[in-house]
C-alpha cells in the first residue's frame, strides 16, 4: 500500500502479505509514513467503503476518509457528493504506482524477504522525491 500527497508524491508505504484486506492496513501505512504531519483526508476507492475504518481515523488521527458507497449499501449514506467531487483526483496515487513500475525491482518482485521489498521500495520513493526537488 501507499500513500500519495496532492501532487502524487509519496507519503507513506507499506508491504503486507495479499491475504488482509486493504481497511485493515490504512492505519499500519499511516504509522509508516516519511513526513511527520498525517494528512487531512485520504482519497479511496469503495473497498474502502467502511463505517467503522471512518471512526477510527476520524477519532485517532483526524483523518477524514473519502470513498464513494459500494453499490450493496444497507446503511444510510455518510458521504454527500460535496466531499465526493475530491475523487476525480484519486488518478494521481495510480500515477504514482505507474512512476514505481519505473523500477523493474519492484515490477517482478525479486526479494524473498518482505523487508528487502520494502526496502527496494522506499529507495523508488525516494528516488521520485529526489527528481521531484
Amino acid at each position: 500500500m501507499a500513500v500519495a500527497d496532492a501532487a502524487g508524491l509519496p507519503i507513506a508505504a507499506h508491504v503486507e502479505s495479499a491475504s488482509p484486506h486493504e481497511i485493515k492496513l490504512v492505519e499500519a501505512t499511516i504509522d509508516t509514513r516519511f513526513v511527520g504531519k498525517a494528512p487531512e483526508r485520504l482519497i479511496g476507492d469503495k473497498a474502502y467503503d467502511s463505517d467503522g475504518l471512518d471512526q477510527r481515523l476520524q477519532s485517532k488521527t483526524g483523518i477524514e476518509m473519502i470513498a464513494p458507497h459500494k453499490g450493496g449499501r444497507k446503511k444510510p449514506p455518510t458521504q454527500d457528493g460535496r466531499k465526493l467531487r475530491r475523487y476525480k483526483r484519486r488518478w494521481k496515487i495510480e500515477r504514482l504506482f505507474a512512476w514505481l513500475q519505473n523500477f523493474r525491482r519492484l515490477v517482478v518482485r525479486y526479494e524473498y524477504y518482505a523487508e528487502n521489498f520494502l526496502g527496494m521500495v522506499q529507495l523508488g520513493c525516494i528516488i521520485i522525491l529526489l527528481r521531484y526537488f
